[in-house]
């Protein structure tokens, strides 16, 4: 079985936002970081090269695969945030018709700019999230 690449590193969460090279990109990190520290009640960490993860998750599919992820992060990527919600984003669809100028993958959410979209809805996001997996019996 292949390997999931993106892992826990030692890497510097500041580090690697100071070198984002957009302004208002570091400004909107700087509020994730706090919402999703909030939420889970965890420092960030830094996964793989240019993912930042709250706590930790431990998975079972039915195929018997395992592996580890994080409750709640984001990547300040170029063109957009992509923001990632353990046990995806299906939990949320009433939030998400609310949520504002947003896109999806499958299991992502992309949002170019904070101010795009309701704050408050994106709060109760993660706060549902971080909370559905601390029932779970998610590991911090």
């Amino acid at each position: 079985m292949a390997e999931l690449k993106t892992r826990p590193t030692d890497a510097s969460v500041e580090e690697f936002l100071a070198a984002v090279g957009d302004e208002q990109k570091r400004q909107d990190s700087a509020v994730l970081l706090d919402l999703m520290s909030a939420a889970t009640g965890e420092s960030p960490r830094m996964w793989g090269p240019s993912i930042i993860g709250f706590g930790t998750l431990n998975y079972r599919y039915d195929s018997g695969r395992t592996g580890t992820w994080f409750v709640v992060g984001f990547s300040p990527r170029k063109r957009a945030f992509s923001l990632y919600l353990a046990g995806g984003l299906g939990p949320h669809a009433e939030r998400l018709k609310r949520l504002g100028k947003h896109t999806r993958g499958k299991s992502c959410l992309y949002i170019r700019r904070l101010s795009e979209v309701d704050l408050q809805v994106l709060t109760e996001m993660i706060n549902a999230t971080a909370a559905q997996q601390s029932k779970s019996g998610c590991q911090g």
